[in-house]
C-alpha cells in the first residue's frame, strides 16, 4: 500500500527529539519536520516531474500568503501557523525540494534551505542563530563533516542536538538497535554530547 502524505509522522527518534525542546516550541520542530517529511513524500523520485511540481507549488502558494489565509482543512498548515513570520524559510525548503528533484543543483539549494530553516526555528525560540546552530544544522544534514567538538547550543535548540548526534552515530555506522539508540538520546538529550 502506497504511504500518501497523510500518513506521514515523525520517526521515534525525531519524536523523542522533539520532546526535548521546551513545551512551548514543540509544535514548532515538529512542523518543521513533518513539512519536510511531507515535502520529500511530494518530491518522490519516481514521479512525474510535472505531478511533483504541482504538489510542491500548492505549498509555496501557502507560504507565500500570510497564515491567517491558510485553508483549515490541512492539519500540517494549522502545527505550522506559528512560523507566520518566517514564511520565507518554509518556501525556501519547498524551493530546495523541487531544485534537487527536477534541477540539477544536486541537493545544494535544499540543503540551504534546511540550515536555513533551522536558524528561522531558532528565532521562533528566540534564539540569535549563529555559527554554531548553522554549524550543527550543517553536520545534521550531512553537509559538512563533524567538527572536533560538538556545538553548544540553547535549550530550546536540544532536539538539534539530538538529531545531529543520531545522524553522526548513524554516519559513523555505530551499532543500532532500539535500547542503544534510546541510551545515546538520552544521553544528548540531557548532556547534550
Amino acid at each position: 500500500m502506497e504511504q500518501t502524505s497523510s500518513d506521514l509522522e515523525l520517526s521515534p527518534p525525531e519524536r523523542l527529539a522533539v520532546l526535548y525542546a521546551p513545551r512551548r516550541l514543540q509544535a514548532l520542530w515538529e512542523g518543521f519536520l513533518l513539512l519536510d517529511r511531507r515535502l520529500a513524500d511530494a518530491a518522490r523520485e519516481g514521479r512525474d516531474p510535472l505531478m511533483i511540481q504541482l504538489r510542491l507549488a500548492w505549498w509555496r502558494d501557502r507560504f507565500e500568503q500570510p497564515a491567517a489565509q491558510w485553508p483549515l482543512g490541512e492539519p500540517l498548515l494549522t502545527v505550522l501557523r506559528a512560523w507566520d513570520d518566517e514564511r520565507a524559510a518554509l518556501r525556501a525548503m519547498v524551493d530546495g525540494w523541487e531544485a534537487r528533484i527536477v534541477g540539477e543543483d544536486g541537493g545544494t539549494e535544499l540543503g540551504k534551505a534546511r540550515v536555513e530553516a533551522v536558524c528561522a526555528l531558532g528565532r521562533l525560540s528566540g534564539v540569535r542563530p549563529d555559527d554554531a546552530v548553522r554549524r550543527a544544522a550543517a553536520e545534521w544534514l550531512g553537509l559538512d563533516p563533524p567538527g572536533a567538538s560538538p556545538p553548544i547550543l540553547p535549550g530550546g535548540l536540544r532536539p538539534l542536538v539530538i538529531l545531529r548526534g543520531m545522524a553522526l552515530r548513524e554516519a559513523a555506522g555505530r551499532p543500532g538497535g532500539p535500547v542503544r539508540e534510546f541510551l545515546a538520546i538520552l544521553r544528548l538529550g540531557l548532556l547534550g554530547r
